[in-house]
């Protein structure tokens, strides 16, 4: 007998999402079937009778309501599309974040819809029922995080293609051939998406800029700052417009001003450093008290509001440290030269002006404009000798010059003398809850080429704290004399640490033996603190230090102010750097206008300069972070055949991340290159573990690794394993 075929059962194709999607795009319109079917461009029969039995479900389900016979309209109340902000995965799978959600929900590629990281999108949740992860599609782009993007072009007969390094970014960009430019094959472009046809696999795009070949130094440099939107250049109007602003320092301005001439003042900044902002000013009073002044450049004296000039700084928001350059606020007529303090040199400055007793107590204090000299200008180093040796005699080795020479009798009792306040304020604030965050800074030696020539560590020692402390001071003081006042001001704020992270970073630190207390604010910062202190010279002390950091808020500007958790000051503002930080800037112009009677501001319009302010920080702080990258990657590509000890710093499911101890460079180790075992991520312990030797692979331990690959255009290192550290001493 022979058997019968069965013959497969088509499945009906379900338009429930689709049909969700086109009724919450226009979500005060109804729809028919026919509507419905013509978005969708189909026409059959049989796709029209399962979009009318579709309709039919979902109404049925509440999800949609039938307004007219045969027409329907997306139930508003039910509530389930949203918006909220895109944030990709780098494996081209997203998630949305929503402040109305109360967890994020998971975007699958195919429901992503042509949104990119970061853009704010609105989405329709579906799949909530209870214990399942919520999942969503995107349904509308609503605005663009960013439309310029840096990648190498592939130049093909009739079109072109862009792909960027950037993980999160998991399309490549179309360029047609006539908006290919002066582009040529593999250059490094900067490219403008104009369009993203519905049917398109990619965007469609044009180039706007070139910028070099890849791995050419400037090349990378320039690819850093346009990945971010960061200028490069000033406009040649806007350099123009500073170079006719009259620079002088005149009589009839001085009159208006307290003239800080004669009084003892000098600065203290890095070797390096051209733009000076700050300056103290020091003085012994009949009392016993000592005057104190913190000389600030005067930027809003020349920087005058609705200039282009002013325009140009705003936008910018800050300077940008890169390794090898800074990119300033302000044109260098200004930035090094007008407003820099420099010594021997009269110049217009804002001041903060205190009465303090020996024990740090502020009795008396002034805020205006005033007019100073710079009797000398330090190093820290300089600061730093003068500090421990208490000799006026800088030696060859460390001095400016060059070359020895002996500071005043006076300039050096001074300073002992700032030092030993400075060190009572500070013992004060970490006392008052204050967080020790002095965490080792990576520099590098270049060489003229600006290449990487050597690593070294830079630690703040009681010079940089001396002028710190200060800073805090006026910087406190200022924020506090108007907040009391009620008037809208700039804050620099700083909320508490997040809970969740804190409970992830004990979990992290007891693999090290050490532990912090959660029981109270109080208890939580003396114990950070602590935390912080043991680790010092230990092999875990930068990964406990990076670790601490992302547990904290994150500092940023607002008109709201709630006070600044990490400094433990009710009141805290920027006040101290008006050349690299327009908040300064502001800062001073609303400190002027109060003290000469002015009311209180709008206060929408400077919460609207803060976000701008805090945002061009956040992209300006990425970007020092990727030229870092990009040196160590280059720095360790002159170093393929050198073994060096690493201690691991992050466990993933792909690999180990480790940091090379003498030079703090991280690289990965991918787990498929760790050949003495078939390793598997354990979640629970933060290790891989070997399957025949259970061996761990976890958080500080010390191993060998030998650099496998160094891509300055990806700014990443892989490590291949040698051994543990164990395993050689054995």
């Amino acid at each position: 007998m022979s058997k019968r075929i069965r013959k497969p059962v088509k499945k009906e194709k379900d338009f429930s999402e689709q049909i969700i999607k086109i009724l919450s795009q226009s979500a005060n319109k109804a729809f028919n079937y026919k509507q419905i079917g013509a978005k969708l461009e189909l026409d059959d029969t049989q796709s029209r009778n399962q979009i009318i039995k579709d309709l039919k479900i979902l109404a049925s389900q509440n999800k949609i309501i039938e307004s007219e016979p045969g027409k329907y309209l997306i139930k508003a109340e039910s509530k389930e599309y949203y918006e909220g902000k895109i944030d990709m995965t780098g494996r081209k799978t997203a998630y949305f974040v929503c402040a109305e959600l109360e967890e994020d929900v998971f975007i699958p590629t195919n429901n992503l819809n042509h949104a990119l990281d970061k853009d704010i999108v609105k989405v329709y949740v579906y799949n909530r029922r209870k214990g399942k992860r919520p999942e969503g599609e995107v349904i509308e782009v609503i605005e663009r995080h960013k439309t310029d993007f840096v990648g190498v072009i592939d130049i093909q007969k009739n079109f072109s293609f862009v792909s960027t390094a950037n993980p999160k970014m998991y399309t490549d960009i179309f360029i047609p051939k006539d908006k290919i430019g002066e582009a040529e094959q593999g250059d490094v472009v900067l490219v403008h998406i104009e369009d993203w046809p519905s049917r398109a696999d990619s965007p469609f795009g044009a180039v706007i800029k070139v910028l070099g070949k890849p791995g050419e130094h400037d090349t990378e440099i320039h690819a850093i700052l346009a990945e971010y939107g960061l200028p490069s250049e000033f406009p040649i109007e806007v350099e123009t417009y500073a170079q006719k602003i009259d620079t002088s320092i005149t009589e009839s301005e001085i009159a208006n001003r307290r003239d800080m001439r004669d009084t003892l003042t000098f600065t203290i900044d890095p070797k390096d450093a051209k733009d000076f902002d700050d300056a103290l000013s020091f003085k012994k009073l009949e009392n016993g008290n000592y005057e104190i002044g913190i000389h600030i450049a005067d930027v809003s004296y020349y920087l005058e509001e609705g200039t282009i000039l002013d325009d140009e700084a705003y936008q910018r928001a800050t300077s940008v440290y890169l390794v090898d350059r800074v990119v300033p606020m302000l044109p260098e007529v200004l930035s090094n030269f007008a407003c820099s303090l420099r010594p021997n040199e009269e110049k217009y400055t804002f001041s903060a002006i205190f009465e303090i007793t020996d024990k740090c107590e502020v009795v008396d204090q002034w805020f205006g404009r005033t007019v100073i000299y710079s009797d000398q200008r330090f190093a820290y180093e300089e600061a730093q000798y003068i500090i421990e040796t208490k000799d006026n005699t800088i030696p060859e080795e460390i001095s400016i010059t060059g070359s020895s020479y002996v500071v005043s009798d006076e300039i050096v009792a001074a300073t002992l003398k700032m030092d030993e306040l400075a060190k009572i304020f500070r013992r004060k604030r970490m006392n008052d809850g204050a967080i020790s965050f002095d965490k080792v800074e990576v520099k590098f030696n270049l060489n003229e080429e600006g290449e990487p020539e050597g690593v070294y560590f830079k630690v703040s020692k009681d010079a940089n704290h001396l002028i710190e402390e200060f800073m805090l001071l006026a910087n406190k003081k200022v924020a506090e004399f108007i907040g009391k006042q009620k008037k809208t001001f700039i804050y620099r704020i700083h909320d508490e640490p997040n809970a969740d992270k804190l409970i992830a970073l004990q979990t992290v630190i007891a693999k090290f033996g050490y532990k912090i207390d959660l029981r109270s604010k109080d208890d939580i910062s003396k114990s950070l603190n602590s935390l912080l202190s043991e680790v010092v010279g230990t092999k875990e002390q930068n990964l406990v230090d990076t670790l601490t950091i992302r547990t904290m808020s994150k500092a940023k500007y607002s008109t709201d102010n709630i006070g600044h958790y990490g400094l433990a000051f009710d009141y805290y503002s920027h006040f101290t750097s008006p050349i690299r930080r327009y908040p300064d800037v502001m800062v001073h112009r609303l400190l002027q206008f109060y003290l000469d009677g002015g009311k209180s501001v709008d206060e929408d319009t400077y919460e609207a300069k803060c976000l701008h302010s805090s945002t061009m920080e956040g992209l300006a702080t990425q970007a020092e972070r990727d030229s870092i990258k990009y040196m160590q990657v280059k720095y360790m590509q002159d170093h393929k055949d050198q073994e060096f000890l690493g201690v691991i710093s992050g466990v993933t499911e792909w690999g180990i991340f480790v940091e090379i101890i003498e030079n703090k460079c991280e690289g990965m180790v991918r787990i498929r290159d760790i050949k003495d075992d078939y390793y598997s991520f354990d979640e629970k312990q933060y290790a891989l573990v070997g399957a025949s030797s259970h061996k761990l692979l976890q958080l500080g331990d010390e191993i060998y690794v030998k650099v496998k690959n160094a891509d300055l255009v990806k700014k990443q290192l892989d490590f291949n394993f040698l051994r543990r550290i164990e395993e050689l001493i054995k």
